[in-house]
């Protein structure tokens, strides 16, 4: 997932820099990463099995204290992943000290009480935030319908414990301004301890390629489309209102089976005119951003907006919506058009405006791959990021 791809660019980075990275890390582990020292952190996924009685493959390891603490949460609904993660991280920095060097501790969203026990280690303490758990929290209580749903909703975001373990971290490192923002109102942090470092992409592997035929009025989405906040809804809605020959190709990480998208897709007799292509490899969704005409990017919130910033890097312009923190990502150069979140026809306009010139497109294209390379590579990140860690180490 994103937090993957985080570790696994900003890890690369930081030991090009000439630091020592060691990285504790669950599964879906990213893939291999010679640069650092990788430690696995044990998980039974126990809320993704949740619905068995006993887990099948490991029923005798339930009875570990925190293994044990975890499936009785989750069989009431809660999900203490985050903290069973934090606690158990902890225990592995116990067992390394006081023969492994650290200056800092650097945590990825996870926030769990295990992090405040590190800091019995003295040594300083940062994490990052790529959106506040209070964003999902609130548009996932808009959907529930019923106050079971509410009550599972409830339980389920670990707001309470995130917030005061956020408040004791030395900085919090975020990818936006909006971000920061949210991290300032929803848990109570000071400013002067949140950096907006931003986020980054690899503009080496996302760039211009060879590819020339690209789709006939083709529009691309990406993105997980049962998830509310990623506006997929607003761009089905969209389409009937733009000439029949406009074709969406919709990229979606396919598990588990999506419904949400499929179903509305029927129902607005769009079949001929949507393409669900499933899960892609990297090289495959690259393929995709550097074929299609536009990407639209109609989310109701992002901490960041990856989709928006591969396919700029890739010289393909953008039409998103002005939620969150996609106007920093597209900027004002004029890589891409900027409408309201939950307007369709307002989406319409837009793309429609995107689809009128090929040269304009070039035009944006170029804005936005000149952008990407300037802003959000890596290396970029990188630095920022060490600058952020010389506050909290002495020289």
């Amino acid at each position: 997932g994103g937090q993957g791809v985080y570790l696994y660019y900003l890890s690369r980075e930081l030991a090009r820099l000439g630091h020592e990275v060691t990285v504790l890390v669950g599964p879906p582990a990213p893939r291999p990463m010679p640069w650092a020292r990788t430690i696995p952190v044990e998980s039974l996924n126990l809320w993704g099995v949740r619905r068995d009685f006993l887990p099948a493959g490991f029923p005798w390891r339930i009875f570990r204290p925190l293994n044990l603490f975890e499936f009785a949460a989750t069989r009431f609904g809660f999900f203490p992943e985050m903290l069973i993660f934090s606690l158990r991280a902890m225990r592995i920095l116990h067992g390394l000290f006081p023969a492994a060097l650290f200056h800092l501790f650097h945590d990825v969203q996870s926030l769990g009480y295990g992090l405040l026990l590190m800091k019995g280690f003295g040594r300083p303490l940062v994490t990052t935030v790529h959106h506040p758990l209070t964003v999902d929290f609130r548009h996932s209580l808009e959907r529930d319908r019923n106050f079971r749903e509410k009550y599972y909703t409830v339980v389920f975001y670990p707001l309470g414990m995130q917030g005061r373990v956020i408040r004791r971290c030395d900085r919090v490192l975020t990818s936006s301004r909006e971000t920061a923002r949210e991290i300032e109102r929803d848990f109570r942090v000071s400013a002067r301890r949140i950096r907006n470092v931003a986020n980054g992409l690899d503009t080496d592997f996302f760039r211009p390629g060879n590819e020339t035929a690209r789709g006939v009025s083709g529009l691309l989405f990406v993105g997980n489309t049962d998830d509310p906040k990623k506006g997929v809804r607003y761009l089905l809605e969209a389409l009937p209102l733009l000439p029949r020959k406009v074709h969406l190709r919709v990229v979606d990480d396919g598990l588990p089976v999506k419904t949400f998208a499929p179903d509305l897709v029927r129902r607005l007799g769009l079949g001929s005119r949507v393409t669900f292509t499933g899960k892609l490899s990297p090289e495959e969704l690259r393929r995709e951003y550097r074929t299609a005409r536009v990407t639209v990017v109609p989310s109701l919130y992002e901490g960041f907006g990856l989709p928006a910033a591969e396919s700029l890097a890739c010289g393909t312009p953008v039409v998103a919506t002005t939620a969150g923190a996609l106007p920093e990502v597209v900027g004002e150069e004029g890589a891409g058009i900027l409408v309201p979140p939950r307007d369709p026809p307002a989406l319409a306009a837009g793309i429609a405006r995107a689809l009128e010139s090929e040269d304009q497109r070039a035009r944006m294209g170029k804005a936005g791959r000149e952008r990407m390379v300037n802003l959000f590579s890596w290396g970029k990140v990188a630095v920022r990021t060490v600058e952020v860690y010389r506050e909290l180490i002495p020289p």
